[in-house]
Parts: structure tokens; C-alpha cells; sequence
């Protein structure tokens, strides 16, 4: 039954309301629309229908023609690859590849024993590399008498075969225990990965990039790489890094490289050639699809979970005595040298020094460590803090402190064995016979710049840490909340903008860019900084800034104070006089002048370019004094090396030279403006000290006012004159046991110290065990504060 026009309209259109009915408000609004007949409503209705209506019937046909000529398209270019398929060579082609992708989709999947060979060898072959990194081969005098087995046995071939076989001949199982450090991170990238080939390639490529780096820093600095090195990496040093890369080592960076492109090669085309994609069955699109996939993906998951808790479990025990681990590594041999970690890795093996040191506790809580504690030594050093204070007439803040590190700054004719017939600083040596001055006792011998730094500016010192804790910088003091430095004296008096540092290398190297801000430091200028140094040139064919561009960056600064009543406190580290020590300099006249015996060419050759480096640091640092004399503001410098260059092979070689390779030289010098010119405080009071000391002994030399910390640090210098983690052994950057002088140089044990000196160690220890890991229940005591 067809329906009308009319009853099309009828049934669409609203029903009329008489206009009686709507409420008196709407009155007004729909007064216009009761002008329109209702016969005149339906029909516009019925336009409107047939309207849409058109519109739809077009696009149905518009679609239909589009779609037809689509199918039709395609069916002309499925005719056209039919014909073209149906040709015979391409016939034969087609069934040969669909032969090859049927034999393809059959591969064997290799089996677990394959991978278990593959994890076998390639572990220990890494772990032999890292080893071979830590081994160098013997020189001889040419009279020595050395037998050929002697010679053999001590060659790094001889020493590789002595690290393995002595599981049989010694049981020693120190490769075994390597072995499971390294084969737990394996195992824990293939679980987590899930992929034996990606795990393999990650595993490989890094621990042969990390055997190679490990080599190349032992050749430079006689210490393996650490945990801590890796902030090198993630604060953006590698550029730094590979500019320390001697030429002696390039041939190793190259054939590494090589190594692991073709082994990265053999390792996809083995990935290409497994049938197994996955190492444990697992489907995460049908988890629950049925029993096989609900078993692998809870195996997968599982097995990724245990592996990472083992490997951390393992690795956080090595350095704790009594831990499973601890005491598994123990019963095959290991004997941790935490203190000299060179000889660790040696001993030990790079892998397992390396992880030992991932977990790191700065100190261990002193027995009476408490608030009431903290409480009684703010008491104790206040008090003596306003005794010295009442003969004290200026504060530290009266003038501009500018503390100097001088790279590998020290007097190489003080090294045994070393001499010139010229004077490589006379200009320092006059300088250290009019005002005060002495040698300073340095942690490190060839590397360790960060550390004394950080005591320079800190006042704590090494020997209170944990052997463990080998870099503050990079272990410590990121993690801190509000680390206390004495350039936070001037902060709180003039505000940020008084202090400042300045290095003329990369912002990031030890992570001195995050460190200074937790200092307060309001800017750190280097060489790519936000706002660069002005002044970077060096000196011939040196690669670092000069030390005479250094002290004019600082100057700059110094001039650049507009308000004559504020003080600043300036910090500068040097790069001049950095490792490695090529034929640099024009002109050396310590070629000629080297009187040295019985050392090398090579050695001697490093020497001379090192006396030369000094050489101009002397100069430079005179005219550098002459500048401040110049400036009418009171100014003191407090100048020190912080480590010997690690370039004294022959000394070094000698047990009697390990205090003497460790003094650096030192001065504190004020300007002429300074009341405390001329000024040179008792010889026998300062002719020894530590870098932790600086801050209290210049407080002293300007007879400026102190705060407790301060007051502590006074006192104890008086009783031990000079302290630091020496290691047993030279070399590296002074991991070791404490070692404490007398005001005559010789060592002294803490059982012959007097019982003043015992108890002020032992309140140093808590007072840097409640800054560095306690609670800083001092902050709220005033005990940084000065008057």
C-alpha cells in the first residue's frame, strides 16, 4: 500500500497548537509564526523531504559509478600480473621463492645447548679481556739477570694464563667469581630483552668498549674504571674522555672497533638464521589464549624479575661483609683491596672491583652518634671558637679569598732521582719563603684532582670515609640535599653573585656543573658554559688553556665587581699542566738541563715537558700576584698542587717514596691592600697540612674570626698537622688507609696520637658523619656560622 504526498505531509508535520495554549511568555516569539497557514507549513515540508531525498539518490549513484570504476581497475591490474606471472621464467621464479620461504619458515630454531655455548665462551673471553686490560709487560734493566721462565711467567701472556690456571694450582677461583658477575648481567639483558642475539650484541659491545677503556685509563691514571666514572658518560663527557686518549692507545681503539663491527655482523646473521625468536615462549596479544601461553609469559616475567634481584643482590653484597655473596667470593679467593683499587682489579679482577664498588655508603654510623651528641660538640666549639675569636681582629669576609688549584702543580727536583741544573720555580719558591707556606699531603698521585678539591672546599677529608667512597664528587655530593663549602661564608653575607669558579675545560668533568650549584657557587665559567670563558689560549702546541688565561678570567672577574664594599670568593681550577705530556712546549730548556739518573727516555722525556708546564705556571703566577698587588682591595690567594703527575715510574717503583710522591707544594699570600700582608705564620706549624686545613689556616693567617667548624678544624691541625688517604702502595687517586703526619713529616699511628688528638678525630668524625650521611642536626646549631 502506497502512501500519498499528502499523507506523507500529514504525518510529518507538527501538530497545530492553538495559539491560546502557549504560555504567556512565549506570546511574543511565536506571535510571527502563527501568520503561516498550516497547508502552507506541510507543503514546505514536503519540499524540504523531497530536497533531501535528491541529494541522497545522487550520492548513492556518485558512489556506485566510483566503485565501478575502482573494480574495474583492478581487475584490468589483476589481469595484467596474471599474464605477467603466468610467463614461465617468472613461474619458475615465483616457485623457487616460495620453495626458499616455505624451507625459511622450517629453519631449526638453535637449541638452548648452542646458547649455553655461546654464553660460555663469550663470558670468558670478556672476562680474560678485561684482565689483559689490567697487565702490562715487565722492563728489565739490560744487566738483569732474568731467566726465560722468569720472563715468561711475568709477560701479560704469563699473567693471563697465571689468572686462569690458578683455579687448579692454587685454587684461587678468582676467574670463577669474574665469570658470575659478568655472566649475571648477561643473563639479566637476555631475560629482560627476551632475545639471546640482542642481549648478545648489548653484552659484547659494552664489556669490549668498557675492556678497552679500562685499559687505556689504567695506561693513564694506574686506576681501573669505577661505577662513578660512568657520570663522565651521562653529564656528556665522552668528548672530554676521548681527548685523554693517548696515541699509544689508538691502535687498540681502532682494532676494538673493528672486533666489534664484524662481531656484530656474525651475531645478526645469526639472529637471521634462528628459528627462535624468543628465548622464552610468551604472547602478550593472547595472554590468556591458553595454558602454554599462560605458563610462558608468567615464566618470562618471572625470570626477568629474578634475574635483575640477583644481579643487584649479588652486586650489592660484594661490598658487605657477611653478605651470601660476600662470603661465596670470599670462600673462591677474593680478598677485597677496596683502599688501592689498582691492585683490586689486579688481584681481583676489573669486573668484580668494578661491581663491588656499585654500592657505596659513605661512612658507617659512629657508635654515639645522636642529636644530644651533636648538641654538646656545637657547644664544645662555639666556646672554643670565641677564645680564639677575642684575640682575632677582621672576619674573612673583609677580603677576596681566591682559592687556586693548580693542576698537578709540585717541585719535580723533590722527587728522588729528579734534577735540573736550572730552578724550574724560583719565582713560587720565593713566594713560599715570605709568606705562609709548607707541602701539602695529597691523597692522589697521578690523578684525583676532584677529591682534593673537594676537601679544599668542604673541609672534610678522605680518611673519615669509607674505603668505598673513592670520588665525592660523583658518588656523595649529587645526592646530597644541602652540602655545606665555605664559599657559602661570603653567600650568606653578600648573596650568591659573590662567589664564583672558574675551569677552563668542560662544565660537566666530575660533575662540577651539579656540584657547584649544591654549593651555591652563582656561576661556574668554562670553556662550555651557558657564558664562556673570554680567555682560552694555550701555550705552542698545547691542547689546554694556559695558566696565564686562567688567572685572567679571574681577574676579570675581580674587576668586574662594581661595588667596592663587597668581597668575593673565587675558586679556580687549572688544566694547564694536565696529563698526558707530549712535546708541547717551543724552545724547552729542561731538555738540556735534565740531570736525572737512572730513569728512562720515555720517562725523562715526560719530565722535562711537565718541568717546562711548571716553568710557566711560575712565571704566570708571579705576574699574576703582581696584578692583585695593583688592586686597592684587601685580597688573599690560597695556592696549592693538587697531585704529583703520575709520570715518576722509576720513584714510584720505590715503597720509601710513597709519602714524598704524595706532597704538593702550597702558599697563602695577601695582596698589599691586605692588612695581612706579609704575613707568614710559624714555619713549624705550617710546613705540613692537608687541603681540609686551608680554609681554618687562612682564617689564621688574615687573624680573621672563625666559626666552630672552623674553631675544630684549627685545633686539630695544631695536633695532627696533616692527614689523608694515602694508599699502601703509589699510584691511583688515594684510595687507602689514613695516614696522619707530625709537624716533622713522619708518619704517625692513631695510638701514638696524644689523647686531645684522639678526641678531636673522633668529633671530626661525627661532624662529617652529620654533614655527609647523619641527619645535619649542626645546620640548625650555627656551627658554619662565623661572626
Amino acid at each position: 500500500m502506497q502512501t500519498t504526498e499528502h499523507d506523507i505531509g500529514t504525518v510529518n508535520a507538527p501538530a497545530p497548537v492553538p495559539a491560546l495554549a502557549q504560555p504567556a511568555a512565549n506570546t511574543a516569539s511565536a506571535e510571527p509564526n502563527a501568520l503561516v497557514p498550516a497547508d502552507k507549513a506541510e507543503e514546505l515540508a514536503v519540499i524540504t523531504v523531497r530536497k533531501v531525498h535528491t541529494v541522497a539518490h545522487t550520492a548513492r549513484q556518485a558512489a556506485r559509478r566510483v566503485a565501478a570504476t575502482v573494480h574495474h581497475a583492478a581487475e584490468k591490474v589483476h589481469d595484467r600480473w596474471q599474464a605477467f606471472t603466468d610467463l614461465k621464467p617468472i613461474r619458475k621464479f615465483i616457485d623457487i621463492a616460495k620453495m626458499l620461504h616455505g624451507l625459511w619458515r622450517k629453519r631449526m630454531k638453535f637449541s638452548y645447548a648452542f646458547y649455553t655455548v655461546v654464553f660460555m665462551l663469550l663470558t670468558s673471553a670478556e672476562v680474560i679481556f678485561l684482565q689483559w686490560g689490567m697487565c702490562t709487560e715487565p722492563e728489565y734493566a739490560a744487566d738483569a739477570q732474568v731467566d726465560d721462565t722468569t720472563r715468561i711467567m711475568q709477560s701479560v701472556a704469563g699473567q693471563l694464563t697465571k689468572f686462569v690456571s690458578q683455579m687448579w694450582l692454587e685454587q684461587k677461583y678468582i676467574f670463577l667469581v669474574n665469570f658470575v658477575g659478568l655472566g649475571l648481567v648477561y643473563l639479566a639483558l637476555i631475560f629482560i630483552t627476551n632475545r639471546f642475539w640482542i642481549a648478545t650484541i648489548i653484552f659484547g659491545t659494552v664489556m669490549t668498549t668498557y675492556g678497552v677503556a679500562n685499559s687505556i685509563k689504567v695506561q693513564l691514571r694506574n686506576e681501573p674504571i669505577i661505577p662513578a666514572d660512568l657520570t663522565f658518560v651521562s653529564g656528556g663527557d665522552t668528548g672530554s674522555i676521548m681527548s685523554f686518549v693517548p696515541e699509544t692507545s689508538e691502535a687498540l681503539v681502532q682494532g676494538a672497533i673493528r672486533v666489534v663491527i664484524w662481531f656484530v655482523v656474525i651475531c645478526v646473521i645469526l639472529f637471521a638464521l634462528d628459528g627462535r625468536r624468543r628465548f622464552i615462549h610468551c604472547s602478550w596479544r593472547h595472554p590468556i589464549a591458553n595454558v602454554k601461553n599462560i605458563v610462558g609469559n608468567s615464566c618470562r616475567v618471572l625470570a626477568a624479575v629474578l634475574s635483575v634481584v640477583l644481579l643487584g643482590s649479588y652486586t650489592a653484597g660484594l661490598s658487605t661483609p657477611d653478605s651470601w655473596s660476600y662470603t661465596w667470593a670470599s670462600d673462591m679467593g677474593y680478598r677485597p683491596e677496596l683502599w688501592n683499587s689498582l691492585m683490586d682489579a689486579q688481584n681481583n679482577g676489573p669486573a668484580t672491583t668494578f661491581l663491588s664498588l656499585t654500592k657505596v655508603k659513605a661512612m658507617d654510623k659512629p657508635e654515639n652518634y645522636s642529636q644530644k651528641t651533636m648538641e654538646q660538640i656545637a657547644e664544645r666549639y662555639s666556646a672554643e671558637a670565641e677564645t680564639i675569636n677575642q684575640s682575632r681582629g677582621s672576619e674573612l669576609t673583609d677580603s677576596t679569598v681566591i682559592l687556586v688549584l693548580s693542576e698537578s702543580f709540585s717541585d719535580p727536583t723533590r722527587v728522588p732521582g729528579v734534577s735540573f741544573g736550572i730552578d724550574p720555580m724560583p719565582n713560587i719558591r720565593n713566594i713560599k719563603n715570605s709568606t705562609t707556606s709548607g707541602l701539602m699531603l695529597s691523597p692522589g698521585y697521578g690523578g684525583g684532582t676532584a677529591n682534593i678539591e673537594y676537601q679544599a672546599l668542604t673541609g672534610m677529608n678522605l680518611a673519615n670515609f669509607n674505603d668505598s667512597l673513592i670520588v665525592p664528587y660523583q658518588q656523595l655530593v649529587p645526592n646530597q640535599d644541602d652540602p655545606y663549602s665555605f664559599n657559602q661564608i661570603w653567600t650568606q653575607k653578600y648573596g650568591e653573585s659573590a662567589t664564583s669558579a672558574v675551569h677552563p675545560f668542560q662544565q660537566s668533568m666530575y660533575l662540577r656543573n651539579i656540584n657547584y650549584k649544591k654549593f651555591k657557587f652563582s656561576n661556574l665559567y668554562t670553556c662550555d658554559s651557558k657564558e664562556p670563558l673570554a680567555h682560552t689560549g694555550t701555550i705552542d702546541r698545547s691542547p689546554y688553556v694556559s695558566d696565564s688565561e686562567a688567572y685572567q678570567n679571574v681577574l676579570d672577574l675581580i674587576n668586574e665587581q662594581k661595588d667596592g664594599d663587597k668581597s668575593q670568593f673565587l675558586q679556580l681550577v687549572t688544566m694547564q699542566n694536565h696529563m698526558p705530556y707530549g712535546d708541547y712546549y717551543d724552545n724547552n730548556e729542561f731538555v738540556d738541563a735534565d740531570t736525572s739518573e737512572n730513569i728512562s727516555d720515555s720517562e725523562r722525556s715526560d719530565v722535562d715537558t711537565y718541568a717546562k708546564g711548571v716553568n710557566y705556571t711560575d712565571q704566570e703566577t708571579a705576574d699574576f700576584l703582581d696584578q692583585l698587588n695593583q688592586i686597592d682591595k684587601p685580597i688573599t690567594v690560597i695556592f696549592y698542587g693538587d697531585h704529583l703527575p703520575g709520570i715518576y715510574y722509576t720513584a714510584d717503583k720505590d715503597k720509601n717514596n710513597k709519602v714524598s710522591l704524595h706532597e704538593t707544594d702550597y702558599f697563602i699570600w695577601s695582596n698589599n691592600a691586605s692588612a695581612s700582608h706579609d704575613t707568614k705564620l710559624d714555619q713549624t706549624e705550617t710546613a705540613y697540612t692537608s687541603s681540609n686545613y686551608f680554609m681554618a689556616m687562612a682564617a689564621e693567617h688574615m687573624n680573621a674570626k672563625v666559626s666552630p667548624f672552623l674553631a675544630m678544624l684549627t685545633e686539630l691541625h695544631q695536633e695532627v698537622p696533616a692527614m689523608s688517604r694515602v694508599i699502601d702502595t703509589n699510584g691511583g687517586i688515594g684510595q687507602g688507609h689514613a695516614t696522619y703526619l707530625d709537624r716533622d713529616g713522619n708518619t704517625v699511628t692513631v695510638k701514638h696520637l696524644s689523647e686531645r688528638a684522639k678526641q678531636l678525630l673522633a668529633d671530626y668524625k661525627l661532624v662529617q658523619y652529620d654533614q655527609t650521611s647523619g641527619k645535619n642536626y649542626l645546620k640548625d646549631l650555627k656551627f658554619t656560622q662565623v661572626p
